[in-house]
């Protein structure tokens, strides 16, 4: 299996998260159209900031997204930006809020680091390191 990294100036990486986002109070409003929607609206905003999505698919009330990101991004901003444009746009196109409410969604957020060697193997790689004498 091969990574791809980023390369940047003074940096190569190779970060990635899965992210899930649930709708205001978990209501069940998104259809398969308002999903490409917000898919859409995740994918600008990607290209704006300099960040990945790999990944996109959802329920009626919550999505999940794999993403890969530069080291100069936090995920907070990330997830601020992806939810601010897609619950505006979302809302420009008529689809419906929860309970009527300005916020398609719910202010909290799960994100997880994924990919490279599982920790116990960086674990043992890190203990193994020869110590200057």
């Amino acid at each position: 299996m091969t990574t791809q990294l980023r390369r940047e100036r003074h940096s190569v990486s190779s970060l990635k998260i899965h992210l899930v986002c649930v709708t205001k109070y978990r209501r069940s409003v998104f259809t398969s159209e308002s999903l490409s929607l917000i898919e859409i609206s995740f994918n600008e905003v990607a290209k704006k900031m300099d960040f990945q999505v790999l990944e996109f698919n959802g329920e009626s009330d919550h999505i999940h997204v794999l993403i890969e990101f530069p080291p100069k991004l936090s995920i907070s901003q990330m997830v601020n930006a992806l939810k601010g444009v897609s619950s505006r746009r979302y809302g420009q196109a008529g689809h419906p809020k929860p309970y009527g409410k300005e916020a398609l969604w719910s202010p909290s957020y799960f994100v997880s680091s994924v990919g490279g060697a599982p920790i116990e193997v960086l674990k043992k790689y890190i203990q193994n390191q020869e110590k200057p004498c």
